[in-house]
């Protein structure tokens, strides 16, 4: 046998991820993600707001009364609940979306890398096949998916509640057009999505602050904190020249898909600014996580 056949066999194959093993690995990250009790008790506090904004609302009118008339405040829609069950899904997403919702995708994003590096567990997922920048992808997955379980609970507590305590019917857009009841439905769905969205620029951040440190305490602290810190910077007048590009600032566009017809600027600005955080914080956590030298 000649010295190239020998070379040949000695050389040990490259063991290359299959697609199959690339999907097995994201199956195991978000059935580990949704069988943690803290995502359980997240999930039961969303759950929650929607109940207690529509006792709320019900309690308020039960002499009549319009809740929000007179207020100024909020999205226009809140001041329909009344009138129509499916409002209460837009108004628990907008009392959702400034804090609650942020806050736990927060939370899952900052904990993603640092928890398992303050378990002792990353380096052991890194031994498998998977390699860094498909571990990391499967890491942001979840956290997309948890986004979207996360909105779609919240909306489907709301509808619940709304049809117990409120008449369902065809649907007076904020606009005072009328729309279909099914209309209507495929609206709330729509701004589900819309608003599981625009959650992706903090669920990039979160995982870029995640892949900083071994500790998925500080991380999570730290994504919430920073969350915090911009919806802050997003109220002071004297900013506004910068709101426009902090990603909490056309969250509430959503509300625009209650008018007929949408209007569509400020949604079509969120999504872009979201897809510009998410480009800028997942190259951040991958050139992070990709040269970080793993010691737990």
């Amino acid at each position: 046998m000649s010295q190239a056949d020998l070379a040949v066999v000695d050389t040990p194959a490259v063991r290359r991820p299959s697609p199959l093993w690339s999907l097995g690995l994201l199956r195991s990250e978000l059935v580990t993600t949704f069988r943690r009790w803290r995502t359980l008790a997240l999930l039961g506090v969303l759950a929650a707001v929607p109940i207690l904004v529509g006792i709320s609302v019900r309690i308020e009118t039960r002499g009549g009364g319009q809740t929000g008339r007179g207020g100024g405040e909020g999205p226009a829609f809140i001041a329909q609940v009344t009138n129509n069950g499916l409002f209460l899904v837009f108004t628990a997403l907008a009392a959702t979306l400034p804090f609650f919702l942020p806050m736990a995708v927060g939370v899952v994003a900052g904990d993603a890398v640092a928890g398992e590096a303050d378990a002792g567990t990353l380096r052991y997922l890194l031994v498998a096949p998977a390699g860094r920048t498909r571990l990391l992808l499967a890491k942001y997955a979840t956290t997309m998916a948890f986004c979207l379980v996360a909105t779609l609970v919240v909306a489907a507590s709301a509808l619940a509640v709304g049809a117990l305590l409120f008449p369902l019917g065809d649907l007076t857009t904020i606009s005072g057009t009328r729309i279909s009841f099914a209309d209507g439905l495929g609206r709330v769905l729509l701004i589900a999505l819309v608003v599981a969205v625009s959650l992706a620029g903090v669920a990039a951040l979160g995982l870029f602050v995640s892949t900083l440190t071994n500790s998925g305490i500080a991380a999570m602290a730290t994504t919430v904190g920073l969350l915090i810190t911009v919806q802050i910077l997003d109220q002071i007048p004297q900013l506004h020249a910068l709101q426009p590009y902090f990603f909490s600032h056309y969250w509430l566009s959503f509300a625009d898909l209650v008018r007929d017809p949408v209007y569509w600027d400020d949604l079509v600005k969120n999504l872009e600014l979201q897809a510009l955080y998410t480009a800028v914080f997942g190259s951040a956590a991958w050139a992070r996580f990709t040269t970080r030298d793993i010691t737990a």
